[in-house]
């Protein structure tokens, strides 16, 4: 069994992770703003998930996350804008540039397709964590 773990932190205008497995930076990722899970606005509860390999129309051969509760077609996928890019997905990112952007998506999936793809070949179950790490909250000062 493979368990890697996303530690995120959340801010209202996107969520921002980093994915690793055994302690080792793997990539970070970005996400929508937590929305109560609502469908393609918010990013996905905590918890743990298996990840499957999937076929998918727009991106191809991808990692999903199936049984999200209240939730279905999770991905996760190449994005550099969660706001305009994700309906509920996570992207992987090789930097981030802000709350819910990120650089090199394409090669940060890649790097984890690498690490994730050959458990699943070999029938072994990869499974995500995902944990809050922080929530930052944008004070806005009023001038007298």
């Amino acid at each position: 069994m493979m368990m890697l773990s996303l530690l995120r932190t959340y801010h209202p205008e996107g969520t921002n992770g980093l994915l690793s497995y055994e302690g080792k930076p793997v990539c970070k990722t970005i996400e929508l703003p937590w929305r109560n899970n609502k469908k393609r606005v918010s990013c996905i509860p905590t918890g743990t998930y298996r990840l499957i390999r999937r076929m998918h129309q727009k991106h191809g051969d991808q990692l999903a996350i199936p049984n999200v509760p209240g939730r279905e077609a999770i991905l996760i996928h190449p994005a550099n804008f969660a706001l305009s890019e994700l309906q509920g997905c996570i992207a992987p990112v090789s930097e981030h540039t802000g709350y819910g952007k990120g650089t090199y998506s394409r090669k940060a999936l890649q790097a984890l397709k690498d690490l994730v793809y050959p458990a699943l070949e070999r029938g072994e179950e990869v499974f995500l964590n995902i944990q809050e790490y922080l929530w930052i909250v944008e004070i806005q000062w009023e001038q007298e």
